[in-house]
């Protein structure tokens, strides 16, 4: 263990993002004299050590409700995993999984944590779901479940957003097609390392629309573990610093409902992760 117990964020215009790292009293610290940006280059052991090493009163504060950002800058890939949960596997009607299901999502599907989710032309069945996300610090590849963790540099939360009839009417077994909208992928609003996170298999997880809860679970219902899903991936693939596993969602999501409920203009999405914060958003119709 690293024993660094930081929130890293990114603040500020989009495409314009300044680091930061929440203070014990949830200000915003700003990083912008030690660190460029938190790119995937920050997430090594050494430079977080040396983050973790700052007296935090030293930095200058950042006034007001500055928009965040996604936490990292320039993802390289973000692997999504299908029905891990349970109860949400029987709510699809869909088999439990032998092993984990591997979906990506494009990297123009990334938005920031409180930003405006657009719904894609066409749509008619895009839906939602909050997970737990996982940041890799460190090139990982044929790596043992044992020693898993000792990649990660952090957690997040993720919404990852789908096209429900895009997914599964359009093509079968082509669910990239319903995940990689732009805006589908909501990430954030922090970084928080490991260490803060001392066990990440019993963290509660919950999404309201528009007031009302829709989600409710805990990360221990998973089918596969962090562990579990790092393990795997890193055995077909090189797992490097600053990808994303967005590890799946719990029971609750709108095709789910009887009948199902769907996104539509004007909802209001609040989610969160237990100790990884909140998001928001709010959902605007695509217009040319």
């Amino acid at each position: 263990m690293w024993g660094i117990k930081m929130k890293l964020v990114r603040h500020g215009n989009k495409g314009q993002e300044n680091p930061g790292i929440l203070d014990e009293n949830g200000r915003i610290r700003d990083l912008s004299d030690h660190i460029s940006d938190i790119t995937c280059q920050a997430l090594a052991p050494d430079q977080l050590k040396r983050l973790g090493r700052l007296n935090l009163n030293d930095l200058p504060i950042i006034e007001g409700s500055p928009r965040l950002g996604v936490p990292i800058a320039n993802i390289g890939n973000i692997f999504g995993i299908g029905l891990n949960y349970k109860d949400h596997a029987e709510e699809a009607g869909m088999p439990l999984p032998e092993e984990p299901i591997l979906f990506t999502k494009a990297t123009s599907s990334i938005n920031g944590p409180s930003d405006t989710v657009i719904l894609p032309k066409g749509s008619k069945k895009s839906d939602w779901e909050v997970e737990l996300g996982v940041i890799i610090g460190q090139k990982a590849q044929h790596v043992e479940k044992a020693n898993a963790l000792d990649y990660v540099a952090g957690y997040t939360i993720v919404n990852d957003l789908s096209e429900r009839a895009f997914q599964m009417e359009h093509g079968a077994g082509q669910w990239v097609k319903g995940k990689c909208c732009e805006t589908f992928a909501p990430i954030g609003p922090w970084l928080v390392t490991k260490d803060d996170v001392p066990n990440p298999q019993n963290l509660n997880l919950w999404l309201d629309l528009n007031g009302e809860r829709r989600q409710t679970g805990n990360t221990r219902s998973m089918i596969f573990g962090v562990a579990d899903l790092i393990s795997y991936l890193s055995k077909f693939m090189a797992l490097m610093p600053g990808d994303i596993i967005t590890t799946g969602t719990p029971p609750g999501v709108g095709m789910g409902c009887k009948p199902p409920v769907f996104l539509k203009q004007g909802d209001k999405m609040r989610l969160g992760v237990e100790g990884l914060g909140e998001q928001n958003q709010e959902v605007l119709i695509f217009k040319n």
